[in-house]
């Protein structure tokens, strides 16, 4: 937890206004319109709140020292730190685990947003009437009187709505952001090839890319080209992603999948021979094997 959010959460300038029990606050399927409008209103009370609390933590004089201190730029990295925290509580299933960190990552926009109002740039009303504008210019289909078949056309829709307001947008794939990891940059790479149709037509075809890609890294490595290995390796794992996509899995999320498993079943490994007195270098990799198969066929059952 970052000092900011530390200090926010402990201001006592700034009047609290009573809170309902997390049970009483979520809104079920099927709530009554009474009860969705009082929940959207307290929303919009502890939205106004954080504000508040965020301007007092900034304040020139006797505001928080760490806050005051900080820029865009060094608080970049806390953006990412949040976001990831926040798709781990997304996988873990603990919605109150989840609810505290959008709550950080929240906080990351309103953070930028009153640095940028200092500055005189932008604010948050700035930041949420700018994707309120763009979701509704975006949703013809339920805002304006646009027919529409499935999602597909949706967002078949959306990207030729999004090319008219980014004029300098050329390519299908503009807009990816530089700085996602290199596993989720291809994903959306393809997604948004996909989307205009260069996209292969069966997953059968991209098991023989895939295949083809295999024999190709094969050569490299005969060949003992270090270039035309890493080449083979990048074309290898973007077949994978291909994959993926097609099955509709986040390979990032596949693979921190395998990572846990991994880890779990090595330490395991770690375990049972430091317990029987040995270390893992004196082992030989048949011994390390044969737990290891064990460990697997336990998690096939």
């Amino acid at each position: 937890m970052s000092s900011s959010k530390k200090s926010a959460s402990k201001s006592a300038n700034v009047p609290a206004r009573s809170r309902k029990p997390k049970a009483k606050a979520a809104v079920r399927k099927g709530a009554s319109p009474a009860r969705v409008a009082a929940a959207r209103r307290r929303g919009v009370e502890q939205l106004a709140r954080l504000l508040e609390i965020m301007a007092r933590l900034r304040r020139p004089g006797d505001g928080c020292p760490w806050d005051l201190e900080q820029t865009i730029d060094t608080i970049k990295s806390n953006l990412m730190e949040e976001a990831y925290e926040a798709l781990d509580a997304m996988e873990s299933g603990n919605r109150d685990h989840l609810a505290e960190e959008l709550g950080d990552l929240l906080l990351q926009i309103v953070f930028q947003s009153q640095i940028a109002s200092e500055e005189g740039s932008f604010d948050f009303a700035d930041v949420a009437q700018g994707i309120s504008d763009k979701l509704v210019r975006r949703h013809p289909h339920i805002f304006g009187d646009v027919k529409v078949a499935d999602s597909k056309e949706v967002l078949r829709n959306w990207d030729a709505i999004k090319k008219t307001e980014k004029k300098a947008r050329v390519s299908a794939l503009d807009g990816v952001p530089r700085h996602v990891p290199p596993l989720h940059r291809a994903w959306q790479l393809q997604k948004r090839a996909a989307r205009v149709g260069f996209d292969w037509s069966d997953i059968g075809d991209v098991f023989v890319k895939l295949e083809e890609e295999i024999g190709e890294l094969r050569e490299a490595i005969d060949r003992k080209s270090r270039k035309h290995i890493i080449e083979e390796l990048g074309d290898l794992m973007f077949s994978v992603v291909n994959v993926a996509r097609f099955m509709k899995v986040d390979p990032a999320y596949a693979l921190e999948l395998t990572n846990a498993k991994f880890s779990r079943r090595f330490r395991v490994v770690e375990e049972e021979i430091t317990g029987s007195g040995r270390r893992m270098k004196d082992c030989t990799l048949a011994e390390m094997d044969a737990i290891w198969d064990r460990l697997r066929a336990e998690d096939k059952r």
